[in-house]
């Protein structure tokens, strides 16, 4: 078996809409290692760690829209599940999925 191949940013052309149980949020600081404290949509501050899947796959900076999953025994703590690029934060920004107060 050969290595396991490590998708781009630019490879991945699918759009990711939020589901049953997911929010969407915007990076406010990186508080170190897999650790994020990310503002979401619902009004919340939530403290989000990145997904080990995730995390080797791309690069989370401040002010990026991701897609995060509230844990079920701690809403104030998540899981970043996606990080939208700047083409799909302005989709979702158009279609009302983001406020544009956000």
């Amino acid at each position: 078996m050969g290595k396991r191949k490590v998708l781009s940013e630019s490879d991945l052309k699918e759009l990711v809409l939020p589901g049953q149980g997911e929010v969407l949020g915007k990076v406010a600081k990186l508080s170190g290692g897999e650790h994020l404290i990310v503002k979401c949509v619902d009004g919340k501050t939530r403290l989000c760690r990145i997904r080990g899947k995730l995390k080797r796959r791309m690069w989370i900076r401040e002010n990026d829209i991701v897609l995060v999953a509230p844990w079920d025994f701690n809403d104030e703590r998540a899981d970043v599940v996606w990080r939208y690029i700047h083409a799909h934060a302005d989709w979702l920004r158009n279609n009302k999925y983001i406020p544009d107060a956000f």
